[in-house]
């Protein structure tokens, strides 16, 4: 890999930012500095990065001189004025909010499906939604030897998607729900189901489900790919699960899927179900592979294919993927634009 590169994080004591800083030690990226960025009520806050403490700072005019890559893991509102300053001072932004994705001129990459789209960046590469993430790992292999016409998913994503605010809030329902100390709550996660993450559209869908929809044509380069999602927000604490239903257009053959699925960077099968081996949250906290189980014939269609998809919506479905689109890009030596950077700032 290229020489060590300076890089910032921005949002670093959130729930993504500190896996981030985790994931950095343990692949051993290769960087010369590292600085930090969050919310004022977090400034001076000490974080670890490669054993090494660092100091928690604010945004501020200038604070991306110097830097190569700047990971920005903030609402979409702060990514928008954010990114485009790191961009004018000659980072490479790697944004994990929804502000860019679907600009066209922004890639929007999952490295193991579309990694040559990072090539033609102008500043700035977004990170899918870490619901769109896991399903077209899980897709990608099947769709190259037999086209994928149509999908229905339905996730269950756990409360870390939502932030670190949202796993306490789990703990805390729970614990109130068992000591019998719950009648105060007014917003219910804990033992509870709710089939809403994101705006609800006039359509009926919500905005989660509308971005799984439109970041999957888009990094599957399909744009005819037809795909329905249902997403519902469970209490669990770190990782998503998606029954995920394909059409194709041909048969499919389940030893033949599975294979296609084992022999893919970064997917594991685990597919047992008479043993009781089937990927579950639970167990696959803190891991970095998408994991597929209950692989089957659809019988609602000729071509159809039924799966069970796990991953760490932390990891793969963000701060991973982040630092693999990094790596790649140092690979692929296209740190910077293809384009001026005044056109990607006012993009």
């Amino acid at each position: 890999m290229p020489r060590d590169v300076s890089i910032a994080v921005v949002g670093a004591t959130g729930a993504v930012g500190l896996e981030f800083l985790k994931v950095l030690e343990q692949r051993a990226f290769p960087v010369s500095s590292v600085r930090l960025f969050a919310s004022p009520r977090s400034v001076g806050k000490q974080l670890a990065v490669n054993g090494k403490p660092v100091s928690v700072e604010q945004t501020h005019p200038g604070c991306f001189n110097g830097v190569d890559f700047a990971f920005i893991s903030v609402s979409s509102e702060l990514s928008e004025e954010l990114a485009p300053q790191a961009v004018e001072a000659g980072a490479l932004v790697i944004d994990d909010s929804s502000a860019f994705r679907m600009r066209p001129e922004v890639p929007l990459v999952v490295p193991e499906i579309n990694g040559q789209d990072m090539e033609e960046h102008r500043g700035i590469i977004s990170i899918p939604n870490c619901s769109t993430t896991q399903m077209v790992m899980a897709i990608a292999p099947l769709h190259a030897v037999n086209p994928v016409r149509r999908i229905v998913v339905d996730s269950y994503q756990s409360v870390s998607g939502a932030g670190s605010g949202a796993m306490e809030e789990l703990r805390s329902q729970a614990n109130a729900t068992l000591t019998g100390e719950d009648d105060i709550l007014s917003s219910r996660i804990a033992f509870n189901l709710r089939p809403q993450i994101g705006d609800f559209l006039s359509s009926g869908y919500t905005k989660e489900e509308e971005k799984m929809s439109e970041e999957t044509r888009k990094i599957m380069h399909a744009p005819d790919m037809a795909v329905s999602a249902t997403c519902v927000r469970v209490p669990v604490l770190v990782c998503h699960s998606e029954a995920v239903h394909i059409e194709s257009e041909g048969p499919w053959s389940v030893t033949d899927a599975r294979n296609l699925l084992a022999n893919f960077p970064g997917v594991s099968i685990i597919d047992n179900p008479q043993a009781g081996e089937y990927p579950m949250p639970w167990d696959l906290a803190g891991t970095d592979d998408v994991y597929v189980g209950r692989i089957r014939q659809d019988w609602s269609h000729p071509n159809g294919l039924a799966m069970w998809v796990v991953a760490d919506n932390l990891r793969k479905g963000a701060a991973l993927n982040a630092i693999q689109i990094a790596e790649e890009v140092l690979r692929r030596d296209c740190l910077k634009p293809t384009s001026s950077l005044s056109q990607a700032s006012s993009a």
